[in-house]
This record gives C-alpha cells, sequence and structure tokens, in this order.
C-alpha cells in the first residue's frame, strides 16, 4: 500500500514519557543497591518515609500520600508487616480502617536512611536549587496530568 504523505515518526528519545520513565528508572536503579541491604523494596522504601515522616497513619492515608490503590499497597505493608518494620491493626472506631505504625526496628532503620539519600542527591550531579526546581516541575506536571486524565493519547 502506497504512503499518500512522508512518513512521521516519533523518535523515542523525544518523547517526554520515555524520558520521564527512563529518568525514573535510573533513580530507582541507583537506591536499589542500598535498599537491597536494608531489605527494602523502592515502593516499601516509599511507604516508610511517610511512616517516618507522620509516626503513623492509616492505609488510605499513606495510599493517598503515595497516589497508590489500597490494592496496590496492602501487599507492600504485608511484606513490612513479615519484615518487622510495621504493625497494622484496625482501628477501635471504624474497623473498616487500618492503622500502620512504625515498629521499634521501623523506627530504627531510619537512622541509615538519610546517608543513603545523600547519595542519591549527589548521585544526580544537580543543585540544589536544580533538584527544587525539578520537583516543582513534576509536581506541576502530575497534578496536570491527573486533572485531563480524558485528553490520554494526546502527545507530549
Amino acid at each position: 500500500m502506497a504512503q499518500s504523505g512522508p512518513l512521521r515518526t516519533h523518535p523515542l528519545d523525544e518523547q517526554l514519557c520515555f524520558g520521564l520513565y527512563a529518568a525514573s528508572r535510573a533513580m530507582v536503579g541507583h537506591y536499589r543497591p542500598a535498599l537491597d541491604a536494608l531489605g527494602l523494596t523502592y515502593p516499601q522504601y516509599l511507604v516508610m518515609l511517610v511512616l517516618w515522616e507522620r509516626g503513623e497513619a492509616t492505609v488510605t492515608a499513606i495510599g493517598s500520600a503515595l497516589q497508590l490503590e489500597t490494592g496496590t499497597l496492602s501487599p507492600l505493608l504485608k511484606r513490612l508487616e513479615a519484615t518487622g518494620y510495621v504493625a497494622r491493626r484496625r482501628q477501635e472506631a471504624d474497623e473498616r480502617s487500618v492503622l500502620v505504625s512504625l515498629t521499634p526496628a521501623g523506627r530504627d532503620l531510619e537512622g541509615r536512611i538519610p546517608e543513603m539519600q545523600a547519595g542519591a542527591r549527589q548521585a544526580t550531579g544537580l543543585t540544589d536549587d536544580e533538584i527544587a526546581h525539578l520537583r516543582e516541575v513534576l509536581q506541576s506536571l502530575t497534578t496536570t496530568l491527573r486533572a485531563s486524565r480524558s485528553g490520554v493519547g494526546v502527545s507530549p
């Protein structure tokens, strides 16, 4: 079948989605050896960050903070509980709500995190100002994309 016009290509390296995907994989890959030594996956580390910040939180609140569905979060919490880093309990006032809290082992783990975070920050090669700006741009992008989900299929 003959082409009626010039062949349009969409080079991978020019796709914003691929740039974000590749950068995310590179960042997670940088964290992986340190997290492996702690017995954590990257998603479990994110759960722990929420708990170190808040002390305890409901499954719903953790899911909201991480933008994860409960069905995705529950297996992560189950594995964290099995490693002894968190405890889950149903709230007395509302038995449908599960409260997640740090165990002493989970709290102790926090002391090992700043060095890992500093190494990741240094590995980016970005200045503090560049990191802050990048975070702002990514947060804005996330907000915009979430607000326009009906526009899926439209390029950037």
